[in-house]
């Protein structure tokens, strides 16, 4: 009988340099099966791997069914080595399967805190003279790739693995075998050792999770950066960018300190070995299995007995869970994005697995075009030189091929001029990037998903991980539905598209604009929302109408929430919101309340021109509030504070534009402001607006006017008063003076009777009313004004006595000057 042959590739996960070594290394030990860390019952989902459609990123999501805020993600890129392995998989027809612990148990444990540990890459990249990790991998993995350094990367975890001898001060990991050897004690630890209950995952997961404190599984590398590597040191005098590595010679070399295995990662090693051994029974001869780089000490050689491994795993917690393919970005596996176990550099890591000719030429030229795009002079000549002094940078540290640190210093000082806003700008659109995967339409999902999917489909809308701007024109039937799906997924919490101010110039009530960009969490968002119905319409119905049930819901955020339903389309869920509308309404007493909701519903009634929407019932509730309104503003007018009374003048002036517009009730309307007009103990703010909206409408003429603005500036009242009723009449509307002299010489005699101390008080009163005007207003006013004083002083009697005097003066002053010697006595000249 054949003797199986078992290997085990550690990588690091999202490493181009993993994935292209883990493709060669495949292609030699040609597998009859495949494991790879992720989560086991996912197993079905590796069918759709090379299905049409598929393309990454892609992210495995598991979550509970009744709870989906309780999820977890596991992100896949086209450079991830196990996405690699799940393409070999799929184009040679090999069994590939998931060998970590399963959703059902991940997603199971809840309100564990992280464990604290040392950072392996960073231990290895230390004793290699780096003090940056990442820049040391990069450096000895990532720019060369090699299929036989999967034995290295294994030995270099196995000896940061090995528990410290006695004596040396490191932390020494508990419950290791007696009788085992120290590599093969720490690779597996202690299976009769009971694991502590809240033991956590490592930090820096490669797994996204969402709720409750759930745990995920550790698909990363090591702990701490996610990331494993081989333990080759650099070449003498290699070094990092700048200071992140010393050249050899002055770092004294340094021992690596052993790093202690939690407890959550023993029970993780232990399953996947269990996994391993059922393989195993089932006939595969060679196996490979692909997994985080810290974990391939605890896998390689001997399983050993699975007694102890079963122990360990016994009475792990359990939950049901459905997994799904959903597409993902490369910002989401950035480090910036607060993605626990990300990388840096998605974009620059993509263009080095795809483009392996030239790959930092290439590079640069896509640099090139992006400087380009905003407008700055960028030539071939910069690209070459940039290139150049990539490859010299790169050959003084001593690297087999220019990394990033060396392409982007080479891009600062030759394309940039060492502006970093320039570099930073680079960094967001190439280095980070922005790539949106997708995944089969038979995908398992949700219906509400699936829906979702068909309408966008339907409605040419475009899931981008970009930011767009999109101008719909509601005349138009298929943008008059785009509007309606975007408003639904906001009702649901989707928030694909948000309202901007649009830049097309005359707008109105037909034309909507947003801002669409989609996020990879918003596929979460959308089971999370399936709850509430299997279709985005009877979704955001039924969640519209929960939201509205609350006892404490008050009338603007009732009036809100039927303007939205309008906007939505949501035609079974209006008639509920306009009963709730009208119970809460009844029982609301306070006229600011009914002032506040009342121009919504007037202009929401409007819609129905646009959009097509029946709003008949509607138009009652509004004429009912309407009629309370009219009832009780005399009475809410009174007592008011200027504060008050503004805050009340701004409601009274949004309710009177909506009734103008031509709704029912407007003569009732009329007559509660003129009720108002007429009260003496009305703040001036109110009254003089009264007076002034009933004025606009010709209720009241210019005489009266008059009449009452002389009334309102007569003697007994205060300066502050008078000012007040003056910025109430004439707030916003300058060419009231401009047109009326009367009330402009009324005006004027006021400001110019007011004492120093009156006109000091006031002024501040009169500048706000006054600066509020538009300028032609104002220079139209003062012109006025000055031709009054000039007619003014036109008008005044001649004094005869005194012109004579004056005159006198002149005749005198004539006489007495004598011409120049020898000039010619002028004809009539004075003697």
């Amino acid at each position: 009988m054949t003797t199986a042959v078992t290997r085990v590739f550690g990588i690091r996960h999202h490493g181009p340099g993993s994935a292209r070594s883990l493709r060669a290394a495949l292609a030699e030990f040609r597998p009859d099966t495949i494991l790879i860390e992720g989560p086991a019952d996912a197993d079905p989902l590796v069918g759709y791997v090379g299905a049409e459609g598929m393309a990454p990123p892609v992210a495995l999501l598991a979550y509970v069914p009744g709870e989906p805020a309780r999820a977890a993600f596991w992100p896949f890129a086209a450079f991830s080595p196990e996405w690699q392995a799940l393409r070999y998989g799929a184009e040679h027809d090999v069994p590939v399967r998931f060998c970590d612990l399963p959703s059902s148990t991940v997603l199971a444990a809840r309100d564990h805190e992280p464990a604290e540990h040392r950072d392996p890459l960073a231990e290895l990249a230390a004793a290699a003279g780096y003090d940056d990790a990442e820049r040391w991998w990069d450096a000895v993995v990532e720019s060369a790739a090699d299929a036989g350094a999967f034995e290295a990367i294994t030995e270099a975890m196995r000896a940061l693995r090995e528990p410290a001898p006695p004596g040396d001060g490191s932390t020494e990991e508990p419950g290791t075998d007696a009788g085992a050897a120290p590599s093969r004690a720490s690779a597996h630890g202690n299976s009769d050792a009971p694991a502590p209950a809240d033991a956590t995952t490592a930090p820096g997961t490669d797994t996204a999770v969402r709720g409750g404190g759930a745990t995920a599984p550790d698909h990363a590398a090591t702990p701490g950066r996610g990331a494993a590597a081989s333990a080759p040191a650099p070449a003498p005098g290699s070094g990092a960018t700048g200071d992140a590595a010393a050249p050899a010679g002055e770092t004294e070399p340094r021992v690596l300190r052993s790093i202690p295995v939690d407890a959550e990662t023993l029970r993780r090693e232990a399953y996947m070995r269990q996994i391993m051994r059922k393989a195993l029974r089932d006939g595969a001869q060679r196996l490979a299995v692909v997994c985080g780089a810290w974990h391939a000490p605890a896998l390689d050689g001997p399983l050993g007995p699975a007694a102890p491994d079963s122990r360990l795993l016994t009475g792990l917690p359990k939950v049901k869970t459905a997994t799904t393919w959903v597409p993902w970005t490369h910002s989401r596996l950035a480090t910036a994005s607060g993605y626990g176990a990300g990388i840096t550099s998605p974009g620059w890591y993509h263009h080095l697995f795809t483009e392996t000719e030239h790959p930092v030429v290439r590079w640069l030229t896509r640099v090139a075009g992006v400087l380009r795009a905003n407008d700055l002079p960028v030539s071939s000549a910069h690209v070459i030189e940039a290139a150049r002094l990539a490859e010299t940078l790169a050959a003084l540290r001593a690297r087999p091929l220019a990394g990033l640190s060396e392409v982007t210093e080479a891009v600062r000082a030759v394309m940039c001029g060492g502006d970093e806003t320039l570099v930073r700008l680079i960094a967001e659109e190439l280095v980070i990037g922005e790539a949106l995967g997708a995944v089969p339409e038979d995908t398992p999902t949700v219906p509400l998903a699936a829906d979702l999917t068909a309408t966008a489909r339907s409605l040419r809308l475009k899931q981008e991980p970009t930011a767009r701007t999109l101008d719909l024109d509601l005349r138009k039937e298929r943008e008059l539905r785009r509007s309606h799906l975007l408003h639904r997924l906001r009702v649901l919490g989707i928030e694909w598209g948000a309202p901007a101010q649009s830049q097309v110039r005359g707008t109105g009530t037909f034309r909507e604009t947003w801002t669409l960009c989609w996020e990879p969490e918003y596929a979460l968002a959308v089971i999370e929302a399936s709850r509430w119905g299997t279709t985005l319409r009877t979704a955001a119905e039924a969640r519209i109408l929960d939201h509205v049930a609350n006892a404490d819901i008050t009338l603007a955020d009732l009036a809100a929430a039927l303007d939205t339903a309008l906007l939505a389309d949501l035609g079974a869920a209006t008639d509920g919101l306009i009963a709730r509308l009208g119970a809460v309404a009844a029982l609301d007493h306070d006229v600011t309340h009914l002032l506040g909701v009342l121009p919504g519903l007037l202009r929401t009634r409007r819609y129905g021109d646009v959009r097509g929407t029946d709003v008949s019932a509607l138009g009652r509730v509004a004429d009912g509030l309407l009629v309370r309104i009219c009832a009780g503003l005399p009475g809410a007018v009174t007592g008011l504070d200027t504060e008050a009374a503004e805050q009340l003048r701004d409601q009274i002036d949004a309710a009177n534009a909506a009734l103008r517009t031509g709704a029912d009730g407007i003569e009732q309307w009329q007559a509660a402001l003129r009720v108002v007009a007429d009260r003496d103990d009305v703040h001036g703010a109110l009254a003089g607006r009264a007076v002034r909206l009933l004025a606009d409408v010709g209720e009241i003429d210019d005489a009266e006017s008059a009449l009452r603005l002389g009334a309102a500036l007569s003697v007994g009242r205060t300066a502050q008063a008078k000012a007040a009723w003056i910025d109430g009449f004439l707030g916003g509307r300058g060419l009231l003076l401009v047109h009326d002299r009367e009330l402009l010489r009324l005006v004027d005699e006021w400001v110019r009777g007011l004492g120093d101390e009156q006109f000091t008080e006031t002024l501040p009163l009169l500048r706000r009313t006054f600066g509020a005007f538009e300028q032609p207003e104002r220079r139209a006013i003062a012109r006025a004004v000055r031709g009054g004083a000039r007619a003014e002083s036109a008008s005044a009697a001649i004094d005869l006595e005194r012109g004579e005097l004056a005159l006198t003066a002149a005749l005198t002053i004539l006489a007495t000057a004598e011409p120049p010697a020898g000039a010619a006595q002028p004809a009539g000249a004075f003697v």
